[in-house]
C-alpha cells in the first residue's frame, strides 16, 4: 500500500490538509482472542488490516479520497474471556472508544468515517457507534465486513453445515494465505455443533432466532468450524473478494447521500453550519 494514504504516517499539519469533505477514513478493528490452538490470537486483526490497507490502496488508485488508521486491536471479544490470551474490553469501553475516535475524524476534517470490521463480536456495538458518531459529530458513519463469504475453488467441497463462525475453514484459510508461519494445521479438529444444523430456528447465518453463547459453549477448543478443510487457496479466493467487496463499498461511500447526490444539508451536533456532499 502506498504510505502516503496511511494517515497516522502523515505529521499533523500534513494531515488536516490532506482531509476534507471527500474524505473518507477508514478505521480497522479486530481482536486479540482466542481461535483455537491452531491459529493466532491476532487472527481478526491480521485479517482486518490487510483487507483495510488493500483495499483502501484500490479505490484511492480508482479516484476515491480514502484514508485508513491503525488497526484497533483491543475490542469486545468476552465471549473469549475463559481463555488465556483474550484481551477484551467491556461493550461500554469499546463503544466509548470508537465513539471518541470518531471525534477525533470528525474533528481533523474528514466527512466520512468507515469501521472495516475483522470480529463478529465487535457488530453490535459498531451498529450503535455509527448512530452515536453521526448523531454527535456529523460524520457519516458506515461498517464493512473485513471477511466476506466466497465459493472455495473448484473441486473442494466444505462440509461445516454453515457453522463456521469462528476458527473454522474460513478463518483458517485466510491466515494461510496471509500468514502461513502462524498457521499450525497439525493442532486442527473438527468442532461442528452439528445438531444445531437440525434447528428450524435457531443459529447462526440468518437464522430469526439467535442466543447469547461463549466460545467454550461448543466444547473445550473454542472453535466453531472445521479448520482441516482450510487450504490457501481458499484463503486467496476469500481475501480477494473480501477487499473487492470493500472497494466496492468505499466507492459508494464516497457518494453516499440519503437524500441522493448533490444535496447540501445541515450538520450534526458538534458540527458547525452546512455539510458540503460530494
Amino acid at each position: 500500500m502506498s504510505a502516503g494514504r496511511r494517515l497516522a504516517e502523515l505529521s499533523g499539519p500534513a494531515a488536516a490538509a490532506a482531509l476534507g469533505p471527500g474524505s473518507v477514513v477508514v478505521l480497522p478493528t479486530g481482536a486479540v482472542e482466542h481461535h483455537g490452538p491452531h491459529l493466532p490470537l491476532l487472527t481478526d486483526q491480521i485479517m482486518a488490516d490487510r483487507v483495510a490497507a488493500e483495499a483502501v490502496d484500490r479505490a484511492a488508485a480508482a479516484g476515491v479520497d480514502a484514508w485508513v488508521l491503525p488497526t484497533l486491536a483491543y475490542t469486545k471479544s468476552d465471549e473469549h474471556a475463559w481463555a488465556p490470551g483474550t484481551m477484551w474490553l467491556r461493550a461500554e469501553t469499546f463503544l466509548q472508544t470508537v465513539v471518541d475516535l470518531g471525534r477525533s475524524v470528525a474533528a481533523a476534517g474528514a466527512e466520512r468515517l468507515v469501521f472495516l470490521n475483522g470480529h463478529g463480536g465487535n457488530v453490535a456495538p459498531l451498529g450503535v457507534a455509527l448512530r452515536e458518531v453521526r448523531r454527535l459529530t456529523g460524520l457519516r458513519t458506515f461498517l464493512v465486513p473485513a471477511l466476506v463469504a466466497a465459493p472455495p475453488p473448484d473441486g473442494e467441497g466444505l462440509d461445516e453445515l454453515g457453522l463456521g463462525i469462528h476458527g473454522g475453514a474460513a478463518e483458517t484459510s485466510m491466515l494461510l494465505h496471509l500468514r502461513p508461519d502462524l498457521v499450525d494445521l497439525s493442532t486442527a479438529e473438527r468442532w461442528v455443533p452439528e445438531h444445531l444444523a437440525a434447528s428450524e430456528l435457531i443459529g447462526f447465518h440468518g437464522k430469526p432466532v439467535t442466543f447469547g453463547w461463549l466460545s467454550d459453549d461448543f466444547g473445550p477448543a473454542g472453535v466453531l468450524g472445521d479448520p482441516t478443510q482450510a487450504t490457501a487457496a481458499y484463503g486467496a479466493r476469500l481475501y480477494e473478494a473480501s477487499v473487492a467487496l470493500a472497494v466496492a463499498a468505499l466507492t459508494e461511500i464516497a457518494a453516499f447521500h440519503p437524500l441522493g447526490p448533490g444535496h447540501t444539508v445541515a450538520g450534526g451536533a458538534g458540527v458547525a453550519g452546512p455539510v458540503e456532499v460530494r
